[in-house]
């Protein structure tokens, strides 16, 4: 009886031994690779070094994925503060964080939109997928891209944005519409 139990106790200790390296029973491979975490309805602060805000990121649903740091996220909306560059908004369908790379991609009807100032008109700028540089505070796509600021419409494919050279870059089929000079008021 006593050779019994001694075999169960030590049966066991290699059970818990195995689960622990992850052997066993299927690995813990799959656990990995599943979302350790799931908020709804969240808000997410990315600092400067200098402790400001650079970057507000929220969403309806951000799902975290522990075996790279990524999250994906539902709804995002990526709000930027970096001055001196104007605040921008940032809106999609869906997007994914990439926190060991700093990157934010986002998909689907992508919306950019910077509200008009004294110094800048407002500038509303659309396309299927947008990658956002959080730390070169950079935008880029390889797509389709419109670009509507005050009258003026500019469409073109593919795009580099610099928010702190404030200079933004269309590389392909690029087209531009000028609304007509005013005319000056007759007297």
């Amino acid at each position: 009886m006593f050779g019994i139990g001694v075999a169960m106790a030590l049966g066991s200790l290699w059970l818990v031994e195995l689960i622990n390296r992850g052997e066993g029973f299927g690995s813990n491979d799959v656990a990995k690779s599943e979302p350790d975490y799931i908020v709804e309805q969240f808000s997410v602060v990315k600092m400067t070094p200098e402790g400001k805000p650079r970057y507000i990121i929220a969403g309806d649903k951000l799902t975290h994925h522990p075996d790279n740091d990524s999250a994906d996220v539902l709804h995002p909306v990526v709000r930027s503060l970096s001055p001196p560059a104007p605040p921008m908004t940032m809106t999609g369908q869906t997007g994914h964080i990439d926190q060991v790379k700093n990157i934010v991609d986002m998909n689907g009807n992508v919306v950019i939109e910077r509200p008009a100032a004294p110094q800048w008109p407002h500038l509303r700028l659309k396309t299927e997928a947008l990658t956002i540089l959080t730390d070169e505070d950079k935008l880029r796509t390889d797509l389709p891209v419109e670009m509507i600021s005050d009258a003026t419409v500019v469409t073109g494919t593919g795009m580099l944005a610099d928010r702190a050279a404030n200079q933004v870059d269309l590389y392909h089929r690029v087209h531009i519409i000028y609304p007509p000079p005013q005319q000056p008021a007759k007297r």
